[in-house]
């Protein structure tokens, strides 16, 4: 798979011996950076600023220490991290005629976190949505503990790093300066591992977008369906048709916010996988890729943005449905 960001790849570089390097398809990119520029700044803005509200919310608010605030505390901090570490950077990489600025070591430290806070936020996504179906299907059921909580979070992290590593045991960091040429290159690269590179980019679909997504779909599924069951007794609300309004409002939240995940990330992932099994380009041609390219990372990052308006409005609605635990 390649980085989320990367925009040059070996098919695109030309580098023997001391020749020029042979760049396809920026001319396109860089003369839509008006465009795209003012785009990553709102979002990484947007994204910052609503994540870290939404962070301080929960640490200063008691009554929001719950097991589910605190999966979206971690999410908001992937996130957060994200739009603060990776994607400035990706973006500056992409319209950068001089390639990647920021040394050797955020070469190697912006890819391994970028790939696993994108892993932290699918999986804190997933457990999001099995810990509200357990609430809404068990509800007087004993909570996790917030030992537990810790454990659960160091575990999304951990997971999320070790399957990033072989991201960034394949990235090169090329310091074109050496053959006369001010440029520095910041890559992923699998020279003659091209089945496990594609072995690893399957999984990489299969663990970042299939598997959650599907885990959250059949969470929201199972819990509309509990939902829609629940009868509501009379003597606890006097305005049936009120009601029924807050659950219908509830379903197209969730709804929201499966769309929003699936929607946000499909482009990307579509790229992705059609670049690694396409090395010759017939499919995405190279005058167009890179556009095609950061639109999609554009695209998948914007998720960032959306997530913690979705999870405020998802905590306000389960807040309402917890607190009848009689219904």
């Amino acid at each position: 798979p390649q980085p989320v960001g990367s925009l040059a790849t070996a098919e695109h570089l030309g580098l023997e011996n001391s020749s020029i390097p042979v760049f396809t398809g920026l001319d396109l990119l860089f003369d839509l950076k008006p465009l795209f520029i003012p785009l990553y700044a709102t979002l990484v803005a947007v994204a910052c600023t609503g994540n870290l509200l939404l962070i301080l919310l929960i640490v200063v608010t008691k009554k929001l220490h719950s097991t589910t605030n605190f999966l979206i505390g971690n999410l908001a901090a992937a996130d957060l991290i994200m739009c603060i570490f990776c994607v400035p950077l990706t973006a500056s990489y992409a319209f950068e005629i001089r390639g990647w600025l920021f040394g050797v070591f955020m070469c190697y430290f912006v890819t391994l976190m970028q790939t696993a806070t994108v892993f932290v936020s699918v999986l804190s996504l997933t457990a999001i949505a099995v810990d509200r179906y357990i609430v809404v299907a068990y509800p007087i059921r004993k909570r996790l503990s917030r030992k537990s909580c810790v454990y659960i979070v160091a575990f999304i992290w951990l997971l999320s790093i070790v399957v990033s590593v072989p991201t960034s045991m394949h990235i090169h960091y090329l310091d074109l300066n050496k053959i006369g040429h001010d440029m520095f290159i910041c890559e992923e690269f699998w020279k003659h591992e091209e089945k496990e590179r594609l072995l690893y980019s399957c999984s990489m679909l299969l663990l970042s977008y299939m598997l959650p997504l599907s885990a959250v779909s059949i969470s929201y599924c199972a819990i509309s369906y509990r939902l829609r069951k629940r009868n509501v007794p009379g003597a606890a609300y006097h305005n049936q048709e009120k009601w029924t309004n807050k659950k219908r409002k509830t379903f197209r939240v969730l709804i929201i916010s499966v769309m929003c995940f699936a929607v946000c990330w499909l482009p990307l992932q579509v790229v992705n996988l059609i670049r690694d099994v396409d090395e010759e380009f017939t499919i995405l041609d190279k005058r167009y890729v890179n556009v095609i390219q950061v639109s999609s990372h554009l695209i998948a990052m914007s998720s960032a943005c959306y997530n913690p308006f979705i999870y405020a409005s998802l905590h306000d609605k389960f807040r309402f449905h917890g607190s009848i635990k009689g219904v």
